[in-house]
């Protein structure tokens, strides 16, 4: 019998779609601004996917935490489940995460799956160090705003596989990064980031996005940036509208436009006027003509991710009103070669629009350069 831990933090990646580039701090910000609850939908998602596994095996038995942290959600799936006795705050926080794992790990459990950001894989590798937990296995299903540690799986059905492979006996065990990245500083729009320890986790490495890597900073590699640049301009629509994903490599646009960019938040450029940090609310009510409209993103180096990773403004349904033949997708060749696999990857937290931009999309990798890239 495995015994499998759940734990969800319900606030995780409230931020997002609200422009606040993470969670931590400012939740009485982001549900002013209209944020709702990402976590829970992340979770019912991986227990559905697993739901077909558990019912084929009765060897998996389900132990979650209480309330909103997992209770909840396990009920409207309708699997079966235990659940352990630990008290939570009406508002949770990483005490409560603390707390719940250390009761997981006293009922017996080895291997958690959590629903959260970074910030939720910080909590449970700070609880595993100070209890010595070291036996603790850790899968996390992304559910935060930037998600750069490499604990977490592509998706919440990836999630349920990875389970199964587990029960199955058919994976090894890994090192997986826990990196920490100043979420204070993102607001400010400053890159700061660092490795903040290792979980343990199943080896299956299809399945996990891996980390986040910073792109070279050599000379070669901003001549392609700028290359890539002076391309989109030269085709840009005078009458369109351009909404530009994070990243230096769009910010290299920008800046050949003469216009101020965002580097870690979204920007719309429209009729020669720029709108900066903007979120899904404002890019909707902003752009007038979505047919006259273009999507600019760059993937996370090492990741491949082009959606659903620190970009949220640029939500399915503004994903879905653009349509997937208006998005230029810009990296240089060194970028896409050290992508894990050469793939691209999106995770939009909308199965339809998932769907809609699985494929193959044209990647712009120098000046009139385009190469195809499947989208997995």
């Amino acid at each position: 019998m495995m015994r499998l831990g759940l734990l969800v933090n319900p606030i995780a990646g409230m931020g997002g779609r609200v422009g606040l580039k993470g969670t931590d701090g400012v939740l009485d910000e982001a549900i002013k601004r209209g944020a709702q609850p990402v976590a829970p939908g992340r979770a019912r998602e991986f227990l559905q996917a697993l739901s077909p596994y558990m019912e084929r095996d009765s060897e998996i038995e389900l132990v979650v935490c209480p309330g909103p942290m997992g209770e909840d959600i396990i009920q409207e799936v309708g699997l079966n489940y235990s659940v352990v006795d630990v008290t939570i705050g009406d508002m949770t926080g990483s005490d409560d995460t603390h707390h719940c794992i250390v009761a997981l790990y006293k009922a017996g459990i080895r291997f958690l799956v959590f629903v959260g950001g970074d910030g939720t894989a910080r909590d449970i590798f700070d609880a595993i160090v100070v209890h010595g937990m070291d036996d603790l296995l850790v899968l996390g299903v992304p559910s935060g705003v930037k998600m750069y540690s490499g604990i977490f799986v592509v998706n919440p059905a990836d999630a349920a596989e990875v389970v199964n492979l587990v029960n199955a006996g058919g994976t090894g065990i890994t090192d997986f990064e826990v990196m920490d990245a100043d979420e204070t500083a993102f607001r400010e729009d400053r890159f700061v980031i660092r490795l903040y320890g290792y979980l343990k986790g199943p080896s299956v490495p299809a399945r996990f996005q891996g980390a986040k890597q910073a792109s070279p900073e050599t000379s070669d590699e901003h001549e392609a940036q700028e290359a890539i640049a002076r391309y989109i301009i030269q085709k840009m629509v005078p009458m369109g509208t351009y909404i530009l994903g994070p990243g230096t490599t769009v910010k290299t646009i920008a800046d050949q436009l003469e216009i101020k960019k965002t580097i870690l938040g979204v920007d719309i450029y429209q009729n020669g006027d720029t709108y900066n940090d903007v979120n899904e609310s404002d890019i909707i009510k902003l752009v007038k003509d979505f047919e006259m409209t273009w999507i600019i993103v760059s993937p996370i180096g090492h990741q491949g991710m082009l959606f659903g990773r620190g970009n949220q403004q640029i939500s399915p349904g503004v994903i879905e009103r653009v349509g997937k033949d208006h998005i230029y997708v810009i990296s240089t060749q060194s970028k896409l070669k050290g992508i894990e696999g050469e793939t691209l990857k999106v995770d939009t937290g909308d199965s339809a629009v998932d769907e809609l931009l699985r494929g193959y999309i044209r990647v712009i990798t120098d000046y009139n350069e385009i190469r195809l890239m499947k989208v997995d």
